[in-house]
């Protein structure tokens, strides 16, 4: 890539989604131990504070988006959004009350799910080249992650005993720390303006009505379809992954360090997602990230005593979520008008951060139950669902996606 096609921001933008997912990725893993050891919350109330981000998802489609797309420009949405949801999460390191807990984490859930969605429209909107140069953006959302979970982890989430449990409470100020930080940066970002409806719009100005509208266009309704099944699929994943690492023999303190031989992968995949996408096209691309499911859940049900295999195929986890989530994002951008981009991410997100993780919830978790005797877990077959299910949303994007030819990747992309 030459330097004349790097965009000017793009350093800027790299640096808003290392902060964007370092807030998250610092309290999530670590947070379900000390909510049940450290504060001893039951499973329902645990459960509770883990439908946050599902109600925000939900809201923020009404809400939260519409106002970035209509009323306020979106570096100061960010601003103002992390600023709120900062101190949201900093004040979780004092509390110890159930209704407290649940009520300030859903403040910070309201306020932070829909920055996803505006960061990845913000960035879109300051790339010269999207196609090419997102991933390379969104790959620092890999790495704030990796920056936050994993010291974490090795400092903490592996030592025993109540003062140990008790210090994984950090994680809420180093969330909130990074949050604020992100809430002052985010006012150097570059000048993003809200699209105003156009004349005429039936909707009233409503950004999220017009882009719902838009799914009766049958290749945005089949992708819609398909993001349903594919972010079911990948909460469903993280649901039962741990409990089969460790019935195979994988030591608890190795679990979360081979599950992130994925987040390794994912960074080198999105270094390659423009070449990919001017190689291949937008539909391929997908059917591939969708493919890494199937193929995934295909070695645990066909080979869980290849401990080689079942390390190794951590690494599809980089196809599944640049492959299919970042090339979604970008297609997104592409497809929908700039006056409801922000509103058509968070519809999208909608499904990978809402109702595809309540989906995973209500559809894996029986599952497994109904498939455990006497404590033992048919793990064949519970893999297997998954496995078809990938197979099936790959076959319907081959068969019924069919977007316009104008919305074909740029030649540009494949030099």
């Amino acid at each position: 890539m030459s330097t004349s096609s790097v965009s000017p921001h793009r350093n800027k933008l790299f640096l808003m989604m290392v902060l964007e997912l370092f807030i998250w990725g610092a309290w999530l893993p670590l947070i379900w131990g000390y909510m049940e050891q450290g504060l001893g919350f039951t499973g329902e109330q645990r459960a509770w504070v883990g439908t946050a981000f599902a109600i925000a998802s939900v809201v923020g489609i009404f809400f939260s988006n519409q106002f970035a797309d209509r009323n306020f420009s979106a570096e100061r949405f960010m601003a103002f959004s992390h600023l709120v949801g900062g101190i949201a999460i900093l004040s979780l390191y004092w509390v110890t009350s159930f209704p407290l807990f649940f009520a300030l984490m859903l403040i910070h859930s309201l306020l932070y799910v829909p920055t996803i969605s505006v960061a990845n429209s913000l960035a879109f909107a300051n790339l010269r080249n999207p196609t090419k140069e997102f991933g390379l953006v969104r790959m620092g959302g890999t790495v704030g992650w990796i920056l936050a979970a994993w010291p974490f982890y090795f400092i903490l989430g592996t030592k025993e005993g109540m003062d140990a449990i008790m210090a994984r409470n950090s994680i809420f100020l180093v969330s909130g720390g990074a949050s604020l930080l992100l809430a002052a940066f985010c006012l150097t970002l570059p000048h993003t303006p809200p699209r105003k409806a156009v004349e005429g719009d039936a909707e009233g100005g409503f950004a999220w009505l017009r882009a719902g509208k838009f799914l009766a266009l049958p290749f945005l309704l089949v992708l819609f379809i398909v993001t349903f099944i594919d972010s079911t699929i990948h909460n469903g994943y993280f649901l039962v992954a741990d409990g089969f690492l460790r019935n195979v023999g994988i030591p608890d303190k190795w679990i979360m360090p081979v599950m992130s031989i994925g987040q390794i992968a994912e960074i080198v995949t999105m270094l390659m997602l423009g070449w990919c996408l001017g190689k291949m096209g937008w539909k391929v691309t997908m059917i591939i990230g969708i493919l890494g499911h199937a193929a995934r859940f295909a070695v645990f049900a066909f080979m869980p005593n290849s401990m080689e295999m079942l390390i190794l195929v951590q690494a599809l986890h980089g196809i599944c979520y640049a492959f299919f989530f970042a090339t979604l994002y970008i297609f997104i951008d592409a497809a929908f008008p700039k006056d409801v981009r922000s509103s058509a991410q968070g519809l999208f997100n909608l499904l990978v951060l809402g109702i595809g993780d309540l989906a995973a919830k209500w559809f894996f978790i029986p599952l497994q139950a109904k498939l455990t005797v006497d404590g033992v877990v048919d793990y064949r077959t519970l893999f297997l669902w998954p496995t078809g299910f990938a197979l099936g949303a790959a076959l319907l994007l081959a068969v019924a996606f069919w977007p316009p030819k104008e919305l074909d990747v740029p030649k540009d992309v494949k030099h």
